[in-house]
């Protein structure tokens, strides 16, 4: 029997299997919902309800099982083409599975219990009844419907009906650890009553040991059933799914026909073994055969022939057979070849090991500095042969929480639905770079700022269908999310082809709000800035989904929690395009090492392009300026008067070029010092409100480094560029570089 932890960590695994399960019917519903007659989706969607609702069974999740039941019923109507998933059905479907979603929410795992709304369940019932054809019945989420099976179910005695000829032969083996992973067989067969009658049960225990020699922890039986039902093999199949690993499993139709041997070979699990194996697996060869075809094989006295040759040249199996064997065989194979084995990880314990590996790296670095600081060349050469091995330790750890951005984009086709729908409009969500990795700590927080990004853009950006015939484009909007790799960083777009940005509309509501000067001349991009600032919005009316001015400003807040940038790209008319730029990872990165007097700064090694040095009057004592870069003007800042640091009294000083997408900056230092690897540490509450600082890092001689914001110090120059061409007594600095 199992213990109380033993049944929660059980649950705990059927409530993670029934959320993939829930997130991969939304996915296979919104592909319905463009190509109805996906026959590859609709069953992908039947399978998913089906496994789920088995699943739950075995939990005695009573009212989850009633629920995915009515929606399995449903679904198995559209697969035998006796329903079509129109756009009412494929909506109310997903508001069932929200609700399954939902419940599978409530489970208790300590309890088991799952407490339900049962007014809101019978409401999507009777809707589900509608589109069925059915009465309306109201039915308690306590009740459990089980699929009919013949009129004389529930009698011991043979069914007239239904005989042994026309039942379903099951034919089940048990693994002798059966017992030791906490499953009873008899619960099993309990479950598979409620399909239909069992007409037969013989106990097999012809591997069952003397007493003496009984190990009382392992199973020795096995079972053979024949099943009166209408079900069909898939469900049959689907109450053992829990021990598919530990049992062998044969299921044989009524009046078998060659067919149905040939869908249990499709049908068996994943392998790679010999053809004569995967035979006598489905049924259609028996073992003493296959020893008679081997034999035959190996006295051929010319080439050796193939086994299914044999077999087809002496009447065992039709060629049709082997043909199937064959085909089974070579597509075990290649799935093997292309997948490894993959096991499940909590995040918590990759953020440890992330964390770990991050020590290790500041501790190489001190060995490394000590070692050179001593002068003893061997020293120094194992220290630097430890760093690349720690460097590669890093790499890898990193890749462990590398996941692909896929899922999070896929989310969005639910999003888009519903609101083009509300909005009455018709939009289409295209998707690109979906296989693009990122680490999940950053997709983890990306997920709100890309739904306000959406929803703005199915809101104000895509015009409604008659607008845009109206202006010459498809009655269709398009809407992408795409993502890319550039430059050590990850790039995020959500574009749109609707009518852009209104410059002079968001310029004159920022003059109205007094959040720039009425004689200032910005450019157009840093007009479009301005949506991001807090409480703004160029919505007339509030809605319930935008118009409150503070949709735009979580976008800016998150993005810069992740270090990152945000741009926007439109044409009035044509679409916009908002850019997120963002790093790889936020534990462990490749950083630059400069420094200000005594004060030691970590800027992003991915963002450098190149250092300069200059002379010490060049900028004067002004924390802001610019230089010729190559006939190009670039603006800089300078850190120590940024940050109120001592003024160098170095004659000269070095200037760090710094990139953030297209715009480019420059930054006063006194020092340089090289490439290095950083950990970032999280600055406490008491200094998170300093500009310009990202985060802290341990140097190897102990010293406290700070990482800078990079995006945060673009902007603060941004800012004072146009504080001072908004100033007439102030000559305007070209920013055009910027």
């Amino acid at each position: 029997m199992l213990n109380g932890d033993q049944w929660s960590q059980l649950l705990q695994g059927f409530i993670e299997e029934a959320s993939d399960l829930i997130k991969q019917a939304e996915e296979y519903l919104l592909q319905l919902d463009q190509t109805p007659d996906d026959e590859d989706a609709i069953n992908g969607l039947f399978r998913a309800m089906h496994t789920l609702k088995g699943s739950a069974g075995l939990f005695s999740l009573t009212p989850l099982v009633s629920f995915t039941h009515h929606l399995e019923s449903l679904l198995m109507a559209v697969r035998d083409g006796q329903r079509t998933l129109t756009p009412p059905l494929v909506s109310l479907m997903l508001r069932c599975l929200d609700e399954v979603a939902s419940m599978v929410s409530l489970i208790d795992v300590d309890s088991g219990e799952l407490p339900v709304d049962e007014t809101h369940q019978n409401e999507l019932l009777a809707a589900l009844a509608e589109h069925s054809g059915q009465a309306v019945e109201q039915i308690p989420a306590t009740q459990v419907a089980a699929p009919s099976a013949c009129p004389n179910r529930g009698r011991l005695e043979k069914c007239a009906n239904c005989d042994a000829d026309g039942a379903w032969h099951i034919s089940l083996r048990f693994h002798p650890d059966l017992f030791r992973n906490g499953f009873d067989p008899a619960a099993f067969i309990r479950y598979l009553s409620r399909l239909g009658d069992i007409l037969h049960l013989d106990v097999i225990d012809a591997s069952l040991p003397s007493f003496s020699e009984m190990d009382p922890e392992s199973c020795y039986l096995g079972l053979e059933i024949d099943l009166c039902t209408d079900a069909s093999k898939a469900e049959i199949e689907e109450v053992f799914e829990f021990i598919h690993d530990f049992s062998t499993l044969r299921i044989l139709p009524p009046n078998s026909a060659l067919e149905d041997y040939l869908q249990l070979i499709h049908e068996l699990p994943e392998t790679d073994q010999r053809v004569g194996r995967i035979l006598v697996a489905s049924g259609l060869l028996t073992e003493h055969e296959l020893e008679q075809g081997l034999a035959l094989q190996a006295q051929a006295s010319e080439q050796k022939p193939q086994l299914g040759s044999v077999l087809v040249e002496e009447g065992m199996v039709a060629p049709q057979a082997v043909n199937a064997a064959l085909a089974k065989q070579q597509s075990a194979r290649e799935k093997r070849s292309l997948e490894s084995s993959q096991i499940r990880v909590a995040a918590h314990k990759l953020d440890e090991l992330i964390n770990l590996v991050g020590e290790l790296v500041i501790s190489a670095a001190g060995a490394q500095l000590r070692a050179q600081s001593h002068g003893d060349a061997g020293c120094v050469e194992t220290t630097q042969t430890v760093n690349q091995h720690v460097e590669l330790i890093r790499e890898a750890a990193l890749k462990l929480r590398m996941i692909e951005i896929g899922d999070t984009f896929n989310r969005f086709h639910r999003v888009v639905r519903d609101v083009s729908q509300q909005l009455g409009k018709n939009i289409r969500l295209e998707i690109r770079g979906a296989d693009t990795e990122l680490d999940k700590s950053v997709i983890d927080k990306l997920a709100d700022p890309l739904t306000h990004l959406v929803r703005n853009a199915i809101d104000h950006g895509i015009e409604s269908a008659e607008d845009r015939l109206a202006a010459g484009k498809p009655a269709e909007g398009q809407l992408q999310l795409n993502a890319y790799h550039e430059s050590g960083q990850i790039v995020i777009e959500v574009a749109d082809d609707g009518r852009g940005l209104n410059t002079e509309r968001i310029r004159q509501k920022a003059i109205d709000r007094g959040l720039i000067d009425p004689q200032a001349n910005l450019a157009e991009h840093d007009i479009h800035a301005l949506i991001f600032a807090a409480g703004f919005s160029t919505a007339d009316n509030v809605s319930d989904l935008s118009g409150r001015g503070v949709g735009m400003d979580v976008v800016r807040s998150v993005i810069d929690g992740l270090r990152g940038s945000i741009e926007i790209d439109s044409v009035l008319g044509a679409g916009c395009t908002f850019r997120i730029r963002l790093p790889l990872t936020l534990a462990i990165i490749d950083g630059f090492l400069i420094s200000l007097g005594e004060e030691y700064f970590v800027v992003p090694l991915d963002m450098v392009t190149e250092c300069l040095e200059m002379d010490a009057g060049q900028l004067g004592d002004s924390a802001y300026g610019y230089l010729n870069l190559r006939g190009k003007p670039l603006p800089c800042i300078s850190l120590a008067a940024h940050f109120d640091l001592p003024a160098s009294r170095s004659k000269r000083r070095n200037i760090v070029v710094v990139n953030q997408g297209r715009q480019q900056a420059g930054l006063v230092v006194d020092n340089l010092h090289g490439e290095l690897q950083t950990v970032i540490k999280p600055l406490g509450l008491l200094f998170q409100h300093l500009q310009g600082i990202g985060g802290s890092t341990i140097l190897g001689n102990g010293q406290v480094a700070l990482i800078l914001d990079i995006p945060s110090l673009f902007r603060h120059l941004q800012n004072h560029v146009e504080a001072s061409a908004g100033d007439l007594r102030q000559p305007r600095m070209d920013i055009s570089g910027f």
